[in-house]
């Protein structure tokens, strides 16, 4: 269900979830005929890839047409997600296990770059520092209905656009995330364990007295290799480039290093 972009959204209207407008295509006039009932700029995608393979912002028809060709061109027996792109909006994701009757939030990440950037290249704050209240508790909600919804035993990770204070999930992972390691070394909790254990089914989350320490802020930073692959586009967009990552812990948020991402991202939220 959460791999297929149509069952995931007709859950989530089933459940009263925002979600951003969307359609799928296996034809270039299908696209078309999708892009003519919803917005632009779209952005659009192949079903079924990891890392933001082949996704792309596209901002016009001629722009759609030529990369849905592309997609089919690599990728012929594949479907194309054109879905509606929140220009200017925030992005979160929250990681969290989910036993059968309880869940447990392991944490919330605010990205600091706006959405439109892949979340593996995005700088991301642990916990969050500008979302109001009102947006922190609606995602955490939302997690819930969600992790229930696909009844699982598992891990979950579940991506986030905040504009104008309404929250709309983008997509839900169950399963670990590249966040996971970082959450669980940040607050110092031995979450991939707790996580074995819960999907193993020898115990619950009660059986877990989970302690989180983190004074101040931890920062996920997005490792690259450019030096290494000289000819690659090194412009940040939907399709992941980083090859790892790093955490930097800060005290508050009066630190320069992040002052500095903090004005880049504003420079992308506002201009």
């Amino acid at each position: 269900i959460a791999e297929d972009r149509g069952r995931f959204s007709d859950m989530l209207k089933e459940l009263g979830i925002p979600y951003p407008k969307y359609g799928v295509a296996r034809a270039v006039d299908e696209a078309l005929e999708v892009a003519a009932k919803i917005p632009y700029p779209l952005l659009v995608r192949p079903s079924y890839v990891l890392g933001g393979q082949r996704m792309k912002i596209v901002i016009n028809d001629h722009e759609l047409e030529r990369h849905v060709l592309s997609i089919f061109k690599h990728m012929p027996d594949n479907r194309v997600l054109i879905d509606q792109f929140l220009e200017r909006a925030q992005e979160a994701e929250i990681d969290a296990i989910f036993d059968g009757d309880e869940i447990h939030i392991m944490g919330i990440m605010e990205h600091i770059e706006p959405a439109g950037i892949h979340s593996g290249d995005s700088s991301a704050m642990l916990p969050t520092f500008s979302l109001s209240e009102k947006a922190v508790a609606t995602m955490s909600e939302y997690a819930e209905r969600i992790a229930r919804a696909l009844n699982i035993r598992d891990l979950i990770n579940i991506q986030f656009a905040i504009k104008d204070d309404s929250v709309y999930v983008i997509e839900a992972n169950p399963r670990a995330s590249r966040t996971t390691p970082f959450i669980a070394k940040a607050y110092g909790v031995p979450y991939l364990n707790i996580a074995t254990k819960v999907m193993l089914g020898t115990h619950k989350l009660k059986d877990f007295k989970i302690e989180k320490k983190l004074e101040g802020y931890a920062i996920k930073i997005p490792v690259f290799s450019f030096e290494k692959f000289p000819n690659v586009d090194k412009r940040l967009g939907p399709e992941m480039k980083s090859t790892g990552e790093a955490i930097y812990f800060i005290k508050d948020l009066k630190d320069p290093y992040f002052r500095e991402l903090e004005r880049n991202r504003s420079m992308y939220l506002y201009n």
